[in-house]
């Protein structure tokens, strides 16, 4: 039986670059400062606490901060595809920014 023989091509993980300049998906808040902070957490146990340590450093720092919470308490689900989806989003037009909680 002859042998047979395959060919392979191999790429540099060093190709040439995208140019445009990455950014993030929103802009940062430059203080807190009389801002409502969203604390968003998932359903892990450690979420709420870790929550809570957030915002107790945050109050130090920032006496005029105020904050909302919104925990997502369905495991394994994204809030956008539960039915609390609209709470959600409006939700989010109360706060000025978010910090995420998901811990396990």
């Amino acid at each position: 039986m002859p042998e047979q023989r395959c060919s392979y091509e191999v790429l540099s993980p060093w190709a040439e670059t995208d140019p445009i300049a990455f950014r993030g998906t929103t802009l940062r808040t430059e203080s807190l400062e009389g801002k409502t902070v969203g604390l968003l957490g998932n359903s892990k146990r450690t979420s709420g606490p870790t929550l809570d340590v957030v915002e107790d450093r945050l109050k130090q720092r920032f006496p005029s901060v105020k904050f909302s919470r919104f925990m997502n308490v369905i495991p394994n689900e994204t809030v956008t595809e539960t039915p609390r989806k609209d709470e959600f989003e409006t939700w989010l037009k109360e706060v000025d920014t978010v910090i995420g909680s998901y811990g396990d």
